[in-house]
């Protein structure tokens, strides 16, 4: 998804039927009254060649209070803020009012980019207001019909040369994830060090209050960010370029993620989905604990889904200058860390205090542990050396008496390291030997944490001979069928 574009407007103006139009399906529900849609809704939008994240926004009113019409109006301003492109759209029908007056006044000073359409512009009789609409001084309206599909194809033409520019800052900002081994490299490769132009991508992520942004803050060495003894201050993900022990570095704060049965307020949705997005953009990611209450479901999920996005993962619990007995609290949380957390077994667990900045050396060190391990390439000489003693110590099992052989392994990828193993009968091979050789793999090459990717590729059987058929000679086909011995019995 290259950028992303939020459809606004007032109520309607038929944003959740162009929104539908652009998903393909019809998941906006669509009604003659006026707001339906309250909440926002994402999808993935296709129109021609370009793919890009499309928002159904609730309508814009002109309500500034605390009402549900105040509170949707906000959310609706959020994603203005979020969003790379505002598609403002206006009734060609109806004219343009005076609220669509006051929301282009807004939409010009939140958001650099607005594309104007006038919706319901099918026929003459929508004439007066497509030119009426050219006074909202967003430039010239796109003439849309979002029932019948008329005018996609023009605003196909006015979002090409967005995407283009928004697809470089994507690439420029996405970091290089599941990078293809050349074998010639082998293990010896030098590690890619950060640098000005590609810093050390880095996401703080955890629950609400945990002082993610107070971390930042000390790493930084200025009050950048928004802090304070309230829960849930920080709304959205932001990104703070700067060098943390000499090392540029590109810090993501994202919100704090709750439990999502707690997630009650819409604007909260949405940061967390902002949230997990800065995991996507990030190398390594430091899940923050409270160290008063660690580890909770929601640590937990946080952590397991950093490690399903392939990133390095960093665990710190802050707020260790207020515990009492350090040793054993630093004893409790290896212990839970192991037992709750099995796939990330060895990923460094670090003690920080934000507010005073103790321990950030030791995070620092922990953090380019990760990226080194990350990075990590093992030769397939070392590599088939090692699962020739872990299979001669112990053997993959005979599940129907078919004898599993694992013949070849080799590195494909880093970051994260990715192996295939070629072997026969692949999938007869149980989930838990897999783990066993994770495991292995682990504790032999010095990768603890990261996440690693095995693929068993089945080979087949190999042997050559097997239901192939050969042309017997006569004279030996009549020996084996005793046609041709001699009866010494007639002698």
């Amino acid at each position: 998804m290259s950028f992303t574009l939020a459809i606004v407007g007032r109520p309607n103006v038929g944003k959740s039927t162009l929104f539908n139009r652009l998903v393909g399906k019809k998941l906006a529900l669509v009604d003659d009254t006026p707001g339906v849609t309250r909440d926002l809704r994402e999808g993935e939008a296709r129109l021609g060649d370009l793919r890009f994240t499309v928002i159904d926004s609730a309508g814009l009113e002109d309500v500034t209070d605390d009402s549900l019409q105040g509170r949707m109006r906000r959310l609706t301003e959020r994603a203005v803020e979020m969003a790379d492109i505002c598609l403002f759209l206006v009734d060609a029908r109806a004219g343009v009012t005076a609220t669509d007056r006051v929301f282009a006044d807004i939409l010009r000073k939140k958001n650099a980019h607005v594309i104007l359409a006038a919706n319901k512009a099918e026929g003459r009789a929508a004439d007066a207001g497509v030119i009426e609409a050219w006074e909202l001084g967003l430039g010239e309206p796109v003439r849309l019909s979002a029932e019948h599909g008329e005018g996609v194809d023009e605003l196909y033409h006015i979002l090409r040369p967005h995407a283009d520019a928004f697809a470089e800052r994507a690439a420029a900002d996405a970091p290089e994830v599941d990078v293809d081994v050349a074998e010639e490299e082998g293990e010896d490769a030098a590690l890619r060090m950060p640098t000005e132009a590609k810093p050390l991508q880095i996401a703080v992520i955890g629950r609400p209050n945990a002082g993610k942004s107070t971390l930042i803050n000390k790493i930084i060495g200025e009050d950048r960010l928004l802090t304070g003894p309230e829960a849930g201050i920080t709304r959205d993900a932001i990104s703070v370029k700067s060098t943390f022990m000499g090392t540029p570095v590109r810090i993501f704060d994202t919100a704090g993620m709750r439990k999502k049965a707690r997630v009650t307020e819409k604007l909260e949705k949405l940061s967390v989905s902002d949230g997990l997005r800065a995991v996507r953009f990030a190398e390594v990611v430091v899940v923050l604990l409270d160290v008063g209450i660690p580890f909770e479901q929601q640590d937990l999920r946080i952590a397991d889904f950093a490690e399903t996005e392939g990133r390095a993962v960093v665990v710190a619990a802050n707020k260790w200058d207020l515990e009492d007995d350090k040793t054993e609290k630093l004893k409790e949380l290896r212990e839970a860390f192991e037992r709750l957390l099995p796939q990330l077994r060895g990923a460094p667990l670090v003690t920080v205090s934000a507010k005073t900045g103790k321990g950030l050396d030791r995070l620092h060190a922990a953090i380019m542990k990760a990226y080194d391990v990350w990075n990590r390439r093992i030769s397939t000489a070392k590599l088939n050396q090692w699962l020739g003693a872990m299979t001669e110590a112990h053997p993959p099992p005979a599940p129907g008496g078919k004898r599993i052989k694992l013949r070849y392994m080799t590195q494909v990828k880093t970051r994260p390291p990715a192996f295939v193993v070629m072997t026969n009968h692949a999938e007869d091979l149980p989930e838990s030997y897999a783990r066993y050789l994770v495991n292995g793999l682990r504790a032999d090459f010095d990768m603890p944490g990261t996440p690693i990717r095995l693929t068993f590729r089945d080979q087949g059987d190999k042997n050559p001979y097997k239901n192939k058929k050969f042309h017997t000679p006569s004279r030996l086909r009549k020996h084996k069928e005793g046609t041709n011995r001699p009866d010494y019995r007639k002698s």
